[in-house]
């Protein structure tokens, strides 16, 4: 009995390595501490009432980036031991399996587990306030989105310690990741942590979609919609038809896997030519959905510290909905030598070269929105700032890559490595950071740290370009990507050894944001105004944070800069006056709920189950799954009403008019 178990738990648990061991025992204690604090300060019953509960969308928000930046210190490492395991010729840091293990890793979580969140994070924090609405469409989807994310990431992040991680690649390329080459749970966990979290991606997509087109404000017409507003709504679209086929294709995938399938093999009759064209179907219209917010994100950015209306406001928003539905057409330029003929090939890389003509228009908008402009250099518009450079560079050789008898030379090369780095933590990571410091005083009612944010943006800069320019090289000298070691004679010590520090002075980088929120918690300077940029749109008029219910009174709106205008009108006397005492009215607020949660749990169940092939815990969570369903459908609440009497309080209170 002893030895069952004991047999058990050594397949069970990932052993054997010092490092996963050190994991464990980090892991634990902070969960322990975790729980000490909770129950210590009392605190279970406010954090599942305040959080774990809630329909709040600047709540759910929060949790969002809150769990994007824990997904970042995770991928992060992962980044940093691979450097390591690079930085000398012969290095035997990490074996080759575990190498191959933590690039797998590091690429899901940095897109799936960090940029995506990241991006619903602002999503939720600012849309519904940008368009004067007091929530999304579906709170409570809202919320059932999150925790699917949520619960859907930590049964990939199991992996670690139970099991063993996915080894095949970001992506999954079959045969490699069919059950004959990978017969682990690895794989499994990837399929049940991305799929689970993609249904929460979908709902999410759907959710913004719907309050953007029914709860915009009066008078809000499409094309007077804030440009981060359109950022979301071109991101959605893509959301919607490009998620449908991740779900699918990963289905057909567990299916081999669970049901001895032949979708992807070619014992059966399968193709796994076909699996890498549905993957990449989904996977590069996923490169526009995480870099479209960014891009609305600088819109605002540059606006407000150019203090200017944004250049090409039209040309900006066709510019979006181009990228979004050329992005659907650029997919087989990943696989150029696959051998699909010229004539497919020369297709792939007109399309990818014509993205580029919609992206240049945005470039040259906010250079143009700059010029003349009083500029001010505060946290966000630092960022905006170190974008542009870094994002002309990753575009320009994005165009190369395009080439296609080029691409024959830089595939799978650490040129291309370079190069989508370059773009998305040049574009991607760079805007978000724009985002979260320009809308955290929304957020929290505070501005984070101005020195202690500036020690990190030039941290973050030189080791950014420290890292990735001596990986063009390394591709053009022959270096292909995955390789876990490479010998004296290769020339290729010196340039990975400076990418290496250029890797560790990003994770200064880090450490620095980690202290400046800490630090800036502390010795917070409350923000009265609600307006701490001297911004332009709607969720600037509100106090900061914003109250529970959002807008006390409904906004009217009647162009496309709102604050701005009304700002201009009242320094030239033409505002009209002012009712000395608005007149509130009760408002109507959803109820939070419980069953997201649980729901997600449930599915976590199911697919912890899947991934074992332990199918009577599989019926069990989707039995509970079922349940959930019936106990939502039963639910008569209706949600309940805020008193004018409270609103008119808490205005007061937030105004500083009490």
């Amino acid at each position: 009995m002893l030895e069952n178990i004991k047999q058990f738990a050594s397949e069970f648990f990932v052993t054997g390595d010092p490092l996963i061991y050190g994991a464990d025992v980090s892991i634990a204690l902070v969960t322990i501490a975790i729980f000490a604090g909770l129950t210590y300060f009392k605190k279970w019953k406010w954090l599942w009432r305040n959080w774990l509960t809630t329909v709040d969308h600047k709540k759910i928000g929060i949790m969002y980036i809150l769990a994007a930046i824990i997904m970042m210190f995770r991928g992060g490492v992962d980044a940093l031991m691979m450097r390591t395991q690079l930085a000398i010729p012969n290095f035997e840091f990490l074996h080759p399996e575990h190498y191959n293990q933590v690039f797998t890793t590091h690429g899901v979580v940095m897109i799936l587990f960090m940029a995506m969140p990241f991006m619903f994070g602002l999503f939720n924090v600012v849309v519904p306030l940008q368009i004067g609405a007091r929530d999304v469409a579906f709170p409570f989807l809202n919320s059932l989105s999150f925790w699917l994310f949520f619960l859907g990431a930590m049964l990939f992040n199991l992996s670690f310690v139970i099991g063993g991680s996915p080894d095949a690649g970001w992506l999954s390329y079959p045969p490699l990741s069919e059950l004959q080459f990978n017969p682990g749970p690895g794989q499994n966990f990837y399929i049940w942590g991305i799929q689970i979290s993609g249904i929460g991606s979908l709902a999410t997509g759907i959710n913004f979609l719907v309050t953007i087109i029914k709860m915009r404000a009066p008078g809000m017409t499409m094309m007077k919609m804030p440009m981060f507003t359109w950022s979301v709504f071109a991101t959605c679209v893509i959301i919607i038809f490009a998620f449908p086929i991740l779900t699918v294709t990963l289905a057909l995938l567990f299916l081999d896997r669970f049901a001895g399938g032949h979708f992807f093999t070619l014992d059966g009759g399968g193709n796994p030519m076909m699996y890498i064209n549905l993957i990449w179907m989904w996977g590069h219209p996923e490169v526009y959905i995480v870099i479209l917010p960014a891009f609305g994100i600088f819109s605002e950015v540059v606006s407000v510290f150019s203090r200017k209306k944004l250049f090409g406001y039209t040309s900006m928003v066709f510019a979006m909905m181009i990228i979004a539905f050329v992005s659907f057409f650029t997919w087989a330029h990943h696989f150029f030598t696959m051998g699909s003929g010229a004539d497919v090939n020369a297709f792939f890389a007109i399309s990818t070269m014509l993205i580029a003509i919609p992206t240049g228009v945005k470039i040259f908008n906010w250079l143009f929105t700059m010029y003349r402009g009083r500029i001010r250099f505060d946290l966000p518009m630092l960022w905006t700032v170190a974008f542009i450079p870094a994002f002309i560079v990753g575009g320009m050789t994005g165009v190369l890559l395009a080439v296609a008898p080029a691409d024959f030379q830089y595939h799978n090369s650490y040129f291309l490595i370079a190069h989508f780095h370059q773009v998305l933590i040049g574009g991607v990571v760079f805007g978000y950071f724009a985002g979260m410091y320009y809308w955290w005083p929304k957020m929290f009612g505070f501005k984070l740290n101005e020195t202690l944010g500036r020690w990190s943006f030039w941290f973050w800069n030189i080791g950014f370009y420290v890292c990735f320019m001596p990986q063009y090289l390394l591709g053009l000298m022959g270096m292909t990507r995955r390789v876990s070691t490479f010998d004296w004679d290769t020339g290729w010590g010196p340039l990975n050894v400076v990418s290496t520090v250029g890797a560790y002075l990003m994770g200064i980088a880090f450490i620095f944001q980690a202290i400046q929120i800490a630090y800036s918690f502390k010795y917070r300077e409350k923000d009265t105004t609600g307006d701490i940029w001297d911004a332009h749109t709607l969720e600037w008029t509100i106090p900061s944070p914003a109250p529970e219910y959002n807008f006390a009174i409904t906004p009217v709106v009647d162009s496309r800069d709102p604050l701005w205008v009304e700002k201009q009108r009242r320094a030239a006397g033409k505002l009209p006056k002012k009712d000395a005492k608005p007149k509130y009215e009760p408002i109507h607020m959803p109820s939070n709920s419980g069953i997201p949660i649980v729901f997600s749990t449930f599915f976590f169940i199911a697919g912890f189950g899947f991934t074992f092939h332990w199918v009577w815990m599989a019926v069990l969570g989707l039995a509970g799954v079922l349940a959930c369903l019936v106990a939502r459908s039963m639910n008569d609440d209706e949600g309940f009403y805020i008193p004018a009497e409270e609103v008119e309080k808490t205005e007061a209170s937030l105004r500083g008019t009490l």
